[in-house]
């Protein structure tokens, strides 16, 4: 009985969660509309051309295996094979449900998923995916907080309060990681042993942590690199000093609750634009022709999915069946 108590509740939370994210979103695009008018949006969508789509999906070739050669790194110190194919495949079909599909982690949800049970272990498969976003958000705040503490943006004057907490947090991660706890045979400090056994072989090894440090620099600098692209396209013309920090601070705000990467990424935007004296209608004009690659970037993974569903189609033949490719290890010890 209490099982199925907690099983409802679960599911309306995470359905008042979906709501919520989707309000939050479509809320946030309505007062844009309400302060700035539909223009900019039309605008934006105009002046998205081929040469912004072509260099998109290229620079989204480079941060997808990228993110897949993370992951697989992440994966290897939890204790599960990843060969880079097949992560490379996966990661686009991630991204492509990411930005397709409500709620904005559909894909990595599956793509743990699917790792898990091509492993045998879902939990191994979810908690490889959950540490290899986890790190590639920290290195983008740090990346972010770096650059802001430097360069002239709208928030530089609370900086070092967030260098602060940015510090705080390493501190924090780093006594997760190596203090044992003192009381033993609770639920706390079986969590507690796990996340740190992770934090230790999967993130923080020597082996480990230079790969997943470059590779998240090189993302961060591909979703600059084409927010560039798309500020130039919607015909901003502030020097790149300028247009870095804000980039950087947009991004890190497209993080908030938002439908497919829509609507906070629009209104901070804007913001940010405002503030620097750039104006909020060019913002949401720059967010816009961005929104339209980010999407065009994941394209690969329709085909992914594409290619997956006509395989599935088949009859199934025992003569071409082949062994899966992805094997789960044992898990690496405390020692």
């Amino acid at each position: 009985m209490t099982t199925a108590v907690h099983s409802r509740s679960t599911t309306i939370s995470r359905a008042t969660w979906r709501w919520a994210r989707f309000v939050f979103a479509a809320a946030t695009i309505a007062i844009l509309v309400w302060r700035v008018g539909a223009g900019p949006f039309l605008d934006g969508l105009r002046t998205v051309n081929a040469e912004a789509l072509a260099a998109a999906i290229a620079i989204g070739v480079v941060t997808t295996v990228c993110c897949a050669w993370r992951w697989r790194i992440v994966a290897h110190g939890i204790g599960v094979e990843l060969p880079l194919g097949a992560a490379i495949a996966a990661y686009y079909r991630s991204i492509f449900l990411n930005v397709t599909l409500p709620g904005g982690v559909v894909g990595d949800v599956h793509r743990g998923i699917s790792h898990g049970r091509d492993t045998n272990d879902v939990v191994r498969g979810l908690r490889a995916v959950a540490w290899e976003r986890g790190a590639g958000q920290a290195v983008q705040i740090v990346l972010t907080v770096a650059v802001l503490l430097v360069m002239p943006s709208p928030v530089r004057s609370a900086m070092p309060y967030v260098g602060l907490a940015v510090l705080a947090a390493a501190v924090g991660v780093g006594l997760v990681a190596y203090v044992r706890p003192a009381v033993r045979r609770s639920w706390w400090t079986r969590l507690h042993c796990r996340a740190a056994r992770d934090l230790r072989h999967a993130l923080l090894a020597r082996h480990a942590w230079p790969t997943i440090t470059l590779t998240s620099a090189v993302i961060v600098g591909g979703h600059v690199a084409t927010f560039l692209i798309a500020a130039r396209t919607a015909g901003v013309d502030a020097p790149v000093s300028q247009l870095l920090p804000l980039a950087l601070l947009i991004l890190a705000g497209a993080a908030l609750p938002n439908v497919g990467g829509w609507g906070p990424r629009e209104g901070v935007t804007a913001w940010a634009f405002a503030a620097a004296g750039l104006g909020a209608s060019t913002g949401v004009a720059t967010a816009v022709v961005y929104g339209v690659m980010a999407f065009a970037a994941t394209l690969p993974g329709a085909v992914v999915l594409l290619t997956a569903w006509m395989q599935r189609s088949r009859p199934a033949s025992p003569r071409r069946s082949r062994p899966r490719v992805l094997t789960g290890r044992e898990e690496p010890s405390d020692a």
